[in-house]
């Protein structure tokens, strides 16, 4: 047995259960701010930021990239940069219209 894998420990039920809560939470965090219009401004700017802690929970808990070492990691890394960046430029181009 490698020494990550007899580290890695997967979480309980009790733990997944947590996460799905906390993912429901968000997804009515989401629906708030689409429907009340309070910050139009920045309504999809605080939609993206809760999505990108939605997918930040789906990748560690559900994907098991918690367990992963550190060239996985590096890897998920550059491709959300990436496209941080081209949703960046996409924001950009459309506030200087």
């Amino acid at each position: 047995m490698d020494r990550d894998e007899s580290q890695a420990q997967i979480a309980g039920y009790r733990h997944y259960t947590y996460v799905w809560a906390a993912l429901l939470v968000l997804l009515g965090v989401t629906i708030a701010i689409a429907r009340l219009e309070l910050l139009a401004n920045y309504s999809v700017l605080g939609s993206l930021v809760i999505a990108t802690v939605k997918a930040g929970l789906v990748l560690a808990y559900f994907m098991h990239l918690r367990h992963e070492g550190w060239a996985v990691k590096g890897m998920l890394l550059l491709a959300i940069g990436a496209l941080t960046l081209i949703i960046g430029l996409t924001f950009i181009d459309t506030w200087y219209r």
